[in-house]
């Protein structure tokens, strides 16, 4: 599938909704060095449209392991469930950091199910979370 032209209006009307970081595991754009990528919710390869609410950010990293997923097991009950939707869901009811603030923990089926699915907590980006975390820039708020 072709990918879908957004046009720089509607990508900062989405960018200012998800306050400048992605949806899922909060990166900010600052703090990542590039600029995050538009994420369709329900992937255009499935059918999802590229309008406004359909859309909001997501880092590289998500993004990329998201792909055209919209459900994936729990890791604890083994039901296949949604994946978490930043425009519809609250972060905080869904995810929490560990105690050092390194690791995304999920505290439902939807959110387990997410971290496991977009690898939150690959070895990479918790060193990277642990450095920011030494310089006070993170964990962000949920």
């Amino acid at each position: 599938m072709a990918k879908a032209y957004i046009s720089e209006q509607l990508r900062q009307v989405v960018e200012e909704a998800a306050r400048y970081r992605c949806g899922y595991c909060l990166l900010p754009q600052k703090i990542s060095g590039l600029r995050l990528q538009i994420d369709h919710i329900r992937p255009q390869a499935i059918g999802g449209l590229t309008v406004e609410d359909n859309l909001w950010l997501a880092c590289i990293a998500c993004n990329r392991c998201k792909r055209d997923l919209t459900h994936f097991a729990d890791p604890q009950t083994g039901q296949i469930v949604l994946l978490f939707n930043p425009r519809r869901q609250i972060w905080h009811e869904h995810f929490q950091w560990n105690a050092d603030g390194t690791i995304i923990q999920g505290l439902t089926e939807c959110g387990r199910a997410t971290v496991v699915a977009l690898q939150m907590n690959n070895e990479i980006i918790v060193a990277s979370r642990s450095l920011w975390v030494q310089f006070g820039l993170w964990p962000p708020e949920s």
